[in-house]
């Protein structure tokens, strides 16, 4: 749709100059930078679009400058012109937010709920008018219960807020202010095990020192059963000290394991869901469900199916995703216990699908198992809601799969492929800047890149043992500024994602007849609407014919809508006679 009357003329002049002059093919700016990698990640020589001598010409933003456009420029500004048709429902785009590392309010270094609070207009103001906004509607609060360690994945009070982080009262207007702005909060719920330092523990384990010969009675002390303690010491069991006792611990001497056969200990975890959905919470991500019964699958699968009816009776359109890191074949029967969703690690990580096809895989890898998703899931919950992501806290960041002059093309499709799959997906902070951090933990879980100066407002120290993190591009206040930068390309994305429902919501198919090595084409239907995602995932351009295909019923061709054009380099896509020249790392959207 074009806007202005003088829009309108210069698309006709330019378009017939493109039919004569023919269309390029895609690439970033070619601006090249070698970073240090203080992880050690060899891949680190990239080329990212940057300002320069193009900067007062057509940006990838489709914001049109006074003395330069063209026609698919004009045409790929139709996202600006199309309504938002955001859904209140479980299908949303999720915000991953490690609050340690992410907005400090009070100097101390440390991220805190307050801080969050000042920097949700980022993530959603509310406002569908406005464009300053990432369009996500969701978040997902990493641990945020008292703990001793820095990442807070060792609980020791269930029921509070950790210091660093703030209080109770804080938590509350977060939750205030995010329902003000339709954003659903969701919290990490800790429940393979607890903190050493949770009064539970300790009370159990104190209880074992005084015991004597005598043997234990649950009745005096009922937090014994909360755990598993054993006379023998099998592997991953560390000695309660002075005693002949010992206790599970399979991740780490100060997370012992929870028994969750103890009934006493089902009814504390029912009053803890309650707690926090009364509280305004909206659901929760489930850590390690593998690991609930380790080894044992389907005692997982009957726990997580007591747990999701538990958290349904107390509030029903409550949200539970689920993390299994294991291979499909193996995370898809948790399917079973009729949970909402899993985590498709089958797409996430530098060996996930996503990377693999940017990096040179077939296209039909990521189409063939995309539009396989339902049978798979649905053969076991037939109301699953897939929870694609592309990386986490446990992951190396995203900018660091990719090396080379197309690097950071690739970073920015990626974008694409992941939030344009079906269901919840899921978005690590930083990652819609294409922060850099692998190795160890800590290094994945840097301070938000808000400013490049480390003592701006709301910078964070991030984890004490985190390396020197260098990072590929640039923060925050550059990108805005950038129309070309991966910051406005995940925008445009989540944007897109938000006025079309079919894309989170639609049964998609592979049209293979129409795809190629490096063109995958997807059908996605929904509520009898389709759309048609068109993804181009090398670096050369392709003609892509699309008159053989029907979308709505209709051939393609000069009468189907477009929804968006996205681009990752300069060159843009012209579509005419249902043909789309597409650049290379490019996005289709057709209806």
């Amino acid at each position: 749709m074009i806007k202005t009357e003088k829009e309108k003329i210069l698309a006709v002049i330019i378009s017939a100059a493109l039919l004569l002059g023919g269309c390029g093919t895609g690439a970033g700016n070619g601006k090249e930078i070698l970073l240090e990698n203080p992880a050690g990640d060899s891949q680190m020589d990239a080329s990212e679009a940057a300002p320069d001598d193009h900067e007062d010409s057509v940006r990838n933003d489709g914001q049109i400058s006074e003395e330069a456009g063209n026609a698919a420029a004009v045409q790929s500004d139709v996202t600006d012109t199309i309504s938002l048709q955001v859904i209140d429902d479980n299908y949303r785009t999720y915000y991953e937010v490690f609050v340690y590392s992410f907005c400090d309010s009070d100097g101390d270094g440390i991220g805190d709920l307050p801080g969050l609070i000042s920097k949700l207009d980022y993530i959603n103001d509310g406002d569908d008018g406005t464009d300053t906004d990432l369009g996500c509607n969701g978040i997902w609060l990493m641990p945020v219960n008292p703990s001793p360690t820095y990442h807070k994945y060792d609980v020791a009070d269930y029921y509070g807020i950790d210091e660093a982080y703030g209080t109770l009262d804080d938590f509350k207007k977060l939750l205030d202010e995010c329902d003000k702005r339709g954003i659903k909060v969701i919290m990490d719920l800790v429940l393979n095990h607890s903190s050493s330092q949770n009064p539970w523990f300790k009370e159990a384990y104190t209880y074992l020192q005084g015991l004597g010969d005598a043997e234990p009675n649950v009745q005096d002390c009922p937090y014994f059963d909360y755990y598993h303690f054993s006379k023998e010491q099998s592997g991953g069991y560390y000695p309660v000290e002075g005693t002949e006792w010992y206790y599970e611990a399979q991740f780490w001497s100060e997370m012992p394991d929870l028994n969750l056969d103890c009934e006493a200990l089902r009814s504390e975890i029912s009053e803890i869901t309650k707690y926090w959905l009364d509280m305004g919470a909206g659901g929760f991500r489930l850590d390690a469900v593998k690991e609930y019964y380790s080894g044992a699958p389907q005692a997982n699968i009957d726990f997580l199916a007591w747990l999701t009816e538990t958290v349904k009776s107390q509030k029903e359109d409550a949200y539970l995703v689920g993390e299994a890191w294991l291979p499909m074949t193996e995370y898809a029967p948790y399917y079973k216990s009729g949970i909402d969703s899993v985590f498709d690690f089958e797409f996430a990580d530098k060996d996930g699908i996503i990377s693999k096809v940017l990096n040179g895989s077939p296209a039909s890898k990521y189409g063939e198992t995309v539009a396989s998703l339902k049978e798979i899931y649905g053969s076991y919950h037939e109301g699953y809601i897939d929870a694609p992501f592309y990386t986490n806290h446990d992951l190396g960041r995203s900018a660091g799969y990719y090396a080379g002059e197309h690097s950071g093309n690739q970073t920015k499709l990626a974008a694409a492929l992941n939030l344009f799959m079906s269901g919840s997906a899921f978005v690590y902070y930083g990652e819609e800047l294409g922060m850099k951090g692998a190795g160890k933990d800590e290094n994945k879980r840097a301070p938000m890149y808000w400013s490049k100066n480390a003592d701006a407002e709301g910078m964070c120290d991030g984890p004490a043992d985190m390396d020197t993190v260098k990072m590929k591009f640039e923060s925050l206040e550059e990108q805005q500024t950038d129309s070309s930068s991966v910051y406005h390309f995940y925008k445009k994305v989540i944007k897109v994602r938000n006025q079309n429902p079919e894309i989170a919501r639609g049964d998609a198919e592979y049209l293979k007849e129409v795809s190629t090595d490096t063109v995958c084409v997807l059908r996605k239907t929904y509520d009898g609407s389709e759309v048609l995602l068109v993804f181009v995932t090398g670096p050369d351009a392709e003609k892509v014919d699309l008159s053989a295909v029907t979308v709505n019923g209709n051939p393609v061709g000069d009468s189907s809508e477009v929804r968006a054009m996205l681009v990752t380099g300069e060159e843009q896509i012209a579509f005419a006679g249902g043909v789309a020249d597409m650049p290379g790392y490019s996005v289709l959207v057709l209806k």
